[in-house]
């Protein structure tokens, strides 16, 4: 019989506590997986003073007023907190109210390394408290990437944490601190190896959080197999391909899941009648709801897109609104939902007002309960992204029976392939060159395939049948989490 593992999953969000983006899904789905297949985990993540409300989600307080000393003069109190993400799943909250509860943002302090730096100390700390003897500690991104750095210096020879391996997984590698790496002059910029300034100095906010984790995990992984080989290339490194390359043989990709629990066509309350692969025809009543809800034509063959993402440069909006006005020519309808870059937006809201019938443009923040209706109200799924280390919208998409259109890149090209009508096989269309004509062809291409129904119909009918669960993903954690121990054991 296998071991049973101890896991320890450490996260600036968690949903549904904390949330901006799909990082907080991850935190969430990835732990309740590995509970399911019978392995022993907690998660850690931080109080945000007025976002979580600790008698909304029946947190108890069982450490308050803890000294965590950050280094030999700097200290900080810390309180920390209990909830379940599910049964036997604990969760645990650090409070610090001054650096985690003056803002409503979770995101955006000027001293942003030094509050996930305190963030750090004290999930060590509490682990030493819970005196759990974690086997793998998973830090997720670079607010946890001070972790495997502390494990090999500062906490080195803690009794609850000297067999502890890590795992660091990047979610993004764009965002490697607390500030754009790229705008720290040359002088300025850390190389890993010198010990970290106090907390009053302003050199702590150039500290490289995600250098300092890919330096110093016992095992790196990244959120999609393609995201692996791009971020070793000087053209989506960031900067760091070098140090990447070097530990190639620690870095893997693992395509993230999502959880089916939560997005289920079958019984999602979200939805005007709930529909699966056998009975798909309830899709289009979905698809009328939509289009009447929405204040759009309604009619059952005009092909809706939409697409759900931040309103970024990254999510190909340069690329969309290049060719926005003659795809408005077309007979289709275009719903955006997503918050974001205010000159992107602006554009999609002159055209929302010249053609009302035809596109609608929704922020998310007021409309998130509209997510899935809108997956399941649609016949296209847009997303042709600059960068995707994984991609979670495409997913969720396919589970509701919404064919995607992507770039072929990152996570996007590792689980959208090209649907070939003479082979039957493939399920979505994508394109490779970032440029506004390969993007407009491939929509064409989509929409010439929407007119033979009875494939289309298919098609669905096959995308919804795809897995993408966590239990996959979950089980090449577990490989990657043995790997960790084996290897340093």
């Amino acid at each position: 019989m296998t071991k049973k593992l101890k896991i320890v999953s450490i996260a600036a969000e968690v949903a549904p506590f904390s949330k901006t983006g799909g990082l907080a899904d991850v935190a969430k789905s990835l732990p309740k997986a590995l509970k399911r297949l019978g392995h022993d985990i907690i998660a850690i993540t931080p109080l945000y003073g007025q976002t979580i409300d600790p008698k909304a989600h029946n947190l108890k307080l069982i450490y308050e007023n803890v000294e965590v000393y950050l280094n030999q003069t700097d200290k900080v109190q810390v309180n920390y907190w209990q909830g379940y993400l599910m049964k036997d799943l604990p969760v645990y909250f650090i409070e610090n109210k001054k650096y985690f509860s003056v803002k409503k943002e979770l995101y955006g302090s000027t001293r942003e390394n030094v509050r996930f730096l305190i963030f750090d100390v004290a999930a060590l700390k509490l682990i030493s408290l819970l005196k759990y003897q974690a086997d793998i500690i998973h830090c997720h991104d670079w607010h946890t990437g001070l972790i495997p750095y502390f494990l090999k210096t500062d906490f080195k020879d803690s009794d609850s944490l000297r067999k502890a391996k890590t795992v660091f997984t990047i979610h993004n590698l764009a965002f490697q601190f607390g500030h754009n790496w790229w705008a720290v002059p040359a002088e300025k910029k850390d190389y890993g190896k010198h010990r970290l300034p106090q907390i009053t100095d302003p050199d702590i906010e150039n500290i490289n959080f995600a250098k300092r984790a890919i330096q110093n995990a016992d095992i790196i992984n990244t959120v999609s197999e393609q995201y692996r080989e791009e971020i070793m290339t000087p053209k989506f490194g960031q900067d760091l391909h070098q140090i990447l390359k070097n530990r190639q043989d620690k870095l893997f990709g693992i395509v993230n899941g999502i959880d089916y629990s939560t997005y289920n066509p079958q019984n999602d309350p979200g939805l005007f009648k709930n529909y699966d692969y056998n009975k798909i025809g309830n899709k289009k009543l979905n698809k009328e709801h939509l289009q009447k809800l929405l204040k759009l034509r309604v009619d059952p063959e005009l092909p809706v897109i939409t697409l759900t993402s931040r309103v970024t440069f990254q999510k190909g909006f340069e690329l969309i609104l290049e060719i926005l006005e003659p795809l408005l020519r077309l007979d289709i309808e275009l719903i955006f939902m997503g918050d974001g870059d205010k000159q992107y937006i602006n554009v999609i809201k002159k055209s929302v007002k010249r053609y009302p019938k035809k596109i609608i443009w929704l922020p998310f923040a007021e409309n998130k309960n509209l997510e899935t209706l809108l997956y399941a109200g649609s016949d296209i799924f847009l997303l042709p992204s600059h960068h995707e280390p994984c991609g979670i919208n495409q997913l969720i998409a396919m589970r509701y029976g919404c064919i995607p259109i992507v770039r072929r890149v990152g996570g996007l090209m590792d689980t959208v392939t090209n649907y070939n009508p003479r082979t039957n096989r493939g399920n979505g269309f994508n394109f490779f060159s970032f440029n506004p004509y390969s993007l407009y062809a491939t929509i064409i291409r989509a929409l010439e395939n929407y007119r033979f129904q009875a494939n289309w119909h298919k098609l669905i009918v096959r995308v919804m049948q795809e897995s993408n669960s966590w239990e996959i993903p979950a089980r090449k954690y577990i490989t990657l989490y043995r790997r960790a121990i084996k290897n340093n054991g």
